[in-house]
């Protein structure tokens, strides 16, 4: 098991297949950016199964694939099956923007994906456009719509909340994923990158007593999914809602994961510069003791905690860079 230095067990990679996406969310990608990593840079399907299977080794179970737009990376369903046929991996999923599910949506299901995590930021046409920069709502709506009918399960959909833009369709988004069986994941903006440091911020601790007695919700200990998030349902029993709160009540002291970069980049948090180079052992024909190895050691430097607080301009590199 890879255990760090405050005694947390860290079973949980996400892994970054790109860091390019179609569309530009203000609070992510600079309006204008450039500075993608050259596909050359890139790890290959085979380096990330070389380094996944490591990390099996090392009692990594669960794993998801993130971005950018992950679904932009071609032949991602064939590493997706790749994955799947690792006898040991619990759990596989994927971070989308949604706005193509509509035509893999039945390709992800019949490789194996368990879960989907969808970005969906508001249900307003306008407020969409202005987010992403797209008008895409109708395509992300048809993307959830065929992700539920081929047959996924606990399909999660993840809302920034912005206060001068989606903060009043906060009740509205919920009322839409429990009539479709979606469970609405609220997320604070972090201060990661120039976009996410100059984007206005609310804490979502104190909204949490409304929503619990306008939906009649109470907290639950069941899991869903790997992540940080807390969890309320229904009075029938069906999670509906969960919050992830970095800001106003953070989760550093249950930490379980690591994130590798589309350039091969391990990082030990979001909050933090702590990270370890994987890419030159993978291409100047590393053994996997040596992989092993490295792993270990970049675990070592995994932080208590993140300085978001304390030092919110500290994280210079974009979101889409470190992988979501």
């Amino acid at each position: 098991m890879l255990i760090d230095k405050f005694g947390r067990t860290i079973d949980y990679l996400r892994i970054s297949v790109t860091d390019r996406c179609n569309l530009r969310c203000y609070y992510c990608i600079p309006k204008g950016y450039k500075d993608f990593e050259a596909p050359d840079d890139w790890l290959s399907f085979d380096e990330v199964m070389r380094i996944i299977r490591i990390f099996v080794k090392l009692g990594t179970r669960r794993f998801r694939l993130t971005g950018g737009e992950p679904l932009i990376r071609k032949n991602l369903t064939e590493l997706i099956g790749s994955i799947k046929q690792i006898k040991e991996i619990e759990d596989l999923s994927l971070t989308t923007n949604g706005t193509l599910l509509t035509t893999y949506a039945e390709p992800l299901f019949k490789a194996g994906l368990n879960r989907l995590n969808i970005s969906l930021d508001s249900l307003n046409r306008k407020n969409i456009e202005e987010i992403t920069g797209n008008d895409c709502l109708r395509q992300v709506i048809d993307g959830l719509l065929a992700v539920k009918y081929v047959g996924f399960q606990k399909i999660k959909v993840n809302m920034v909340v912005l206060p001068d833009k989606n903060l009043n369709e906060i009740d509205y988004m919920l009322q839409f994923c429990i009539q479709q069986g979606f469970i609405l994941c609220l997320i604070e903006v972090m201060p990661i990158g120039e976009t996410g440091q100059h984007t206005t911020k609310i804490l979502l601790q104190p909204l949490i007593h409304k929503l619990e007695k306008k939906f009649h919700l109470q907290p639950t200990t069941k899991l869903i999914g790997n992540g940080p998030a807390r969890y309320w349902e229904t009075s029938l029993g069906k999670v509906c809602l969960g919050l992830i709160t970095p800001l106003s009540q953070h989760f550093c002291e249950t930490c379980n994961r690591v994130r590798l970069s589309v350039d091969g980049i391990l990082y030990m948090c979001l909050g933090q510069d702590n990270c370890f180079a994987l890419k030159p052992l993978l291409r100047n024909h590393g053994s996997d003791e040596q992989l092993k190895h490295a792993i270990k050691k970049a675990v070592e430097l995994k932080p208590k905690q993140h300085d978001f607080i304390q030092q919110p301009k500290k994280i210079k590199r974009i979101m889409s860079k470190t992988g979501g």
